[in-house]
Formats: structure tokens, C-alpha cells, sequence
């Protein structure tokens, strides 16, 4: 599960990363031509994880984990000319656009002036830019090959679909597409056809007050089926920075009912669709990440070849029942809460698992 982080310069993208990956990467507000992207694992935070580590004790505690990428500030014009940093995220799964809402005179803003919708349209345009870019190299790269295979002509018919939307300012996502279609492009990774989340980076009177443009902002990516987070990085950086105690009591003072990094990361889980079953014991608490739809089966392979071969069946409890029952499985047997389930059987977010298998 890979995420890339990207938006202009001095947005706040690398304090973001710090803040999901705790990677401590040098921060500067004039810091807008560095030419490397950073990468980093985030956990993804589950109170689940917690109260089952609470209860079982376990050795080892793991959570689901992205991984994600920050982007080196892209500008205006970069995504025709085949950018060198959008290449780092081809192979992302989910992109999160950061764009500032902040003000602070100190942190220039490369445009001159704080524009949020403008700056989304920016980034989307660049997007498709680069997305077009593409499609014009694989179609030069097809006519003129000296073998055009079966599946090379019909690679170019698609992208020849593809390229007049691109050029009117349409993501491939919002091209019609076969699933035959979308399968044989799949490989080219186009930007326009990921899921995407933006977060508008706000500061602290912001937090509390709102800001220019919000409702304008929140109409816009409505319409584009955008879900956006409003965060303060800022705050977030403050909130990491103090003892559990004091944490509560500056996020009540602010309303803050969740840290906006923590909400981030749910966001990204379910944005691709994904969902978690845990497993538990003494030697380790363990948040498994699985896709929506699948099978017992085939989750029980994404701990180990061995207990996907031999599955025989798995016993099952959902959290929330487990919950009920004190966190207790003699409790839960005993009001029939725990249950064996077959290989078809579809996964639940939140299902503990025992699974019974034999080599």
C-alpha cells in the first residue's frame, strides 16, 4: 500500500511525512529545489490494536502500515516536460495533495499569494499534463515500432481514446473505460486514474475560525468526488510533541475530537478500499491489511503460504463482539459469539482470527 505526497512548495508536505513516518527529514520554508523524494512507513492507528494489546499483554504489537512518499514541491509547467519527481510516483497506489491555507509571511508561496482552489486546479492540471505526456510517448513508441503485436494495437486504440479527453482538461478516471479497457492500461499507471485525498493545510486561528474560500473549496471537491481533510500541521507538530496527558487537554481546548495525522491515515486506508483483521496471543498483536471482498481463504495467505494451502477453518470473532464480552473468548464461546467460519467466507473489517490449518 504505497501513498505519495505531493502539492507546490512550501505547502508543508515533508512536515506531513514526519508527522505519518516519524522520519525527523529537515524541514525549510525556502527549501523548494531539492531534488530527492523521501520515503517512510506509517502505522496506521487502530484502537482495536490498543485495547487487544491491553488485553492479551503480547510480546510484539503491529500495526497495519503505508508506506508513503513526499515529493519534492512540483510546479507550474513540470508535468508537460515529463517531470523527474512525478516518476517517484507512478507506482503509488493513492495520492494526497497537500495545499495551504495557512498564512504566514515568513514561508513564501510560490504562486505570491494564498489561492487554495486555484492551487488544486494547478496540481490537477499538471497531473493531466503529465498523463498526456504519456500517452504521446507510448503511442510514438507503438507507431513506431517495428512489430505491432496484438495486444500493442490494441494499446494504442485505448490510448487514442484517451488522448483528446486528457487534452480537454478530463482525468482518465472519468473516461469511460471497460474493465477489459482499464485491466489493459493498468501497467501505465496514469496519474488522473488514482484515487486522490486532499488536505488543506490550515493553522491554528483557522483551526477555530475557518477560512477563506472553505465552502467554495468544499463544493468544488464534492463535485470532483475529492474527500478533503482540513489539518493543521502546525498544531499536529505541537500535539506530537506532548506527553499523553497534555495532549487531551490541548486537543479539548481546540475541539479537536481526533488527531488530524491519525485521521489522515484512516482516510488513505479506506480511500483504496481496504480493511484490517487482527490476530492475537501472547507473542504478538497484529493488524492485517486485507482488500474489501476477500475470502478466508486468501486472507489467511497474507500471513503464510502454509495457512492458505492447509486452511481448514477459521474460527472468528468480530471486535466489537469481543468488546461486549469483556475481551474475554471463554466468555464469548460460551454466548455462542465465536464462530467457524469456511474458506468463503468474506472477512469483516475488525474480525479476530484463529486460523485452523494443517500442512
Amino acid at each position: 500500500m504505497k501513498v505519495g505526497l505531493i502539492g507546490l512548495p512550501t505547502v508543508g508536505k515533508t512536515t506531513f511525512f514526519n508527522l505519518l513516518t516519524h522520519a525527523g527529514i529537515e524541514t525549510s520554508a525556502f527549501q523548494s529545489g531539492k531534488l530527492d523524494a523521501n520515503f517512510g512507513l506509517a502505522k496506521v492507528p487502530d484502537e482495536r490494536v490498543d485495547f487487544l494489546a491491553e488485553i492479551y499483554k503480547p510480546k510484539k504489537v503491529t500495526y497495519a502500515q503505508i508506506e508513503v512518499t513526499d515529493i519534492p514541491g512540483l510546479t507550474r509547467g513540470e508535468g508537460k516536460g515529463g517531470n523527474q519527481f512525478l516518476d517517484n510516483i507512478r507506482k503509488v497506489d493513492c495520492l494526497v495533495h497537500i495545499v495551504r491555507a495557512f498564512k504566514d509571511e515568513n514561508v513564501i508561496h510560490p504562486e505570491g499569494s494564498i489561492d487554495v482552489l486555484r492551487d488544486i486546479e494547478n496540481i490537477n492540471l499538471e497531473l493531466l499534463l503529465a498523463d498526456l505526456q504519456l500517452v504521446e510517448t507510448r503511442l510514438e513508441r507503438i507507431n513506431t515500432s517495428k512489430k505491432i503485436t496484438k495486444e500493442a494495437e490494441a494499446e494504442r486504440e485505448i490510448l487514442k481514446k484517451l488522448r483528446e479527453p486528457l487534452e480537454n482538461e478530463i482525468g482518465v478516471s472519468d473516461i469511460e473505460l471497460s474493465d477489459e479497457e482499464k485491466k489493459m492500461i493498468e501497467h501505465l499507471d496514469f496519474f488522473t486514474a488514482k484515487p486522490m485525498i486532499i488536505v488543506v493545510n490550515i493553522d491554528e486561528d483557522q483551526l477555530v475560525n475557518g477560512w477563506e474560500q472553505r465552502e467554495e473549496v468544499l463544493r468544488y471537491c464534492k463535485e470532483k468526488n475529492l474527500p478533503v481533510l482540513e489539518i493543521s500541521a502546525k498544531t499536529e507538530v505541537e500535539l506530537s510533541e506532548l506527553d499523553e496527558g497534555d495532549r487531551a487537554e490541548f486537543m479539548k481546548e481546540l475541539n479537536i475530537k481526533e488527531s488530524g495525522i491519525d485521521m489522515l491515515a484512516k482516510a488513505i486506508y479506506e480511500k483504496l478500499d481496504l480493511i484490517s483483521f487482527l490476530t492475537a496471543g501472547e507473542d504478538e498483536v497484529k493488524a492485517w491489511t486485507i482488500k474489501k471482498g476477500t475470502n478466508a481463504k486468501a486472507a489467511a495467505g497474507k500471513i503464510h503460504s502454509d495457512i492458505e494451502r492447509g486452511f481448514i477453518r477459521a474460527e472468528v470473532i468480530n471486535f466489537k463482539d469481543f468488546k461486549e464480552c469483556g475481551g474475554s473468548m471463554a466468555k464469548a464461546r460460551e454466548l455462542g459469539k465465536l464462530r467457524l467460519e469456511g474458506k468463503e467466507y468474506i472477512v469483516q473489517d475488525g474480525d479476530i482470527i484463529n486460523f485452523r490449518f494443517n500442512v
